[in-house]
């Protein structure tokens, strides 16, 4: 019964924390309405979503979002310094392709989204076979750096959480 109530039960979890944060205040009624959002979106969208997705450490999630929330402060100041005390003519912007380790759909759709809501950086495409992401860099004079940040930050931890 509750399966069937919640066929993907993290997604309805971050549909009820997500709305709540969005409408920002508490109220009952709110609630109830991202409750019936958490139960009314995975149901009408199980049947194009086959296979759940399968989380191997799922206690290791709480770690990454604080990993990805401070790197996400930390690349807010330095791309307000680049934007503000650098000259244009002193960018080094790269189009860096990241070869990947993970296989799992949602594990590379969450190193894309961390990518891309990282400042400074946009993941611009996946490779057709899946085993590498494009990326746009502001600012990336040793783009071999950025390819080893990405794999130890990011790819590895995610490869702990998803396969």
């Amino acid at each position: 019964m509750i399966r069937r109530l919640f066929p993907h039960p993290y997604l309805s979890a971050a549909l009820v924390l997500t709305w709540m944060l969005l409408v920002n205040r508490f109220s009952w009624g709110s609630l109830v309405f991202a409750i019936i959002i958490a139960i009314a979106i995975p149901a009408l969208t199980e049947p194009y979503w086959p296979d759940r997705a399968r989380l191997r450490r799922p206690g290791k999630i709480p770690a990454y979002v604080l990993l990805v929330i401070k790197d996400i402060v930390v690349a807010n100041v330095q791309v307000a310094r680049i934007v503000l005390f650098k000259p244009n003519h002193r960018l080094q912007p790269a189009w860096i392709t990241v070869p990947l380790d993970i296989r799992s759909p949602e594990a590379i759709t969450v190193l894309a989204s961390t990518i891309t809501l990282t400042p400074g950086t946009v993941t611009a495409d996946l490779s057709q076979d899946g085993h590498a992401l494009l990326i746009h860099c502001l600012h990336a004079p040793e783009p071999e750096e950025v390819i080893i940040d990405i794999k130890t930050r990011y790819e590895a931890r995610l490869k702990e959480i998803f396969e």
